[in-house]
């Protein structure tokens, strides 16, 4: 199996920097706005946008998410090994805001669209928006596009992108690995 670079710590650091712009850009004040990290890995991307709008941008009182969507996949009956749900963090509803769900890798759009699902416990959000740090633009099953993308990657099916943070893995990195 090999594995190519597609980002390095640096480039991530600008990307978040990019993104957490943008999102200041679309919602100024964030009153009305909340942030959803996906588990297990959207978390690490939204805690890390979270922390750079509140420390570099001076964004105060961010509400934030961490959403499972464990039980909401349409392939949750269909693997071999059983899937381990994590805990679905939210102490609000989302009526009437607006929602801004995070992901790392966008690939056939079904972890959004479960999303979507789970997210209809917590009420009807004003508008829902989608952020990715990895836009797989080649492999959607579903009609499911980013409002924010850090990059976009055009990779095969047999191609897997892996990003790793220095939380879990000592390194920032965003990896394409052949099979």
């Amino acid at each position: 199996m090999s594995k190519k670079t597609l980002l390095n710590s640096k480039d991530i650091e600008i990307i978040l920097h990019r993104l957490a712009c943008q999102l200041i850009e679309n919602h100024n004040d964030f009153s009305n706005t909340v942030l959803i990290g996906l588990q297990p890995r959207g978390i690490y991307l939204a805690n890390r946008l979270v922390d750079l709008l509140e420390k570099e941008y001076q964004v105060k009182n961010l509400k934030i998410g961490l959403l499972d969507i464990t039980f909401y996949r349409d392939d949750f009956r269909r693997r071999d090994e059983p899937l381990a749900a994590t805990a679905t963090e939210m102490n609000f509803l989302v009526e009437h805001k607006n929602v801004v769900i995070i992901d790392d890798v966008l690939f056939s759009g079904r972890s959004i669209r479960a999303a979507l699902t789970a997210l209809e416990s917590y009420g009807r959000p004003e508008n829902i928006e989608l952020l990715v740090l990895i836009d797989r633009r080649f492999s959607r099953h579903l009609p499911i596009q980013p409002n924010y993308r850090g990059r976009q990657v055009d990779a095969i099916n047999e191609e897997r992108v892996l990003v790793t943070w220095k939380e879990t893995h000592k390194k920032d990195a965003v990896y394409i690995e052949t099979k």
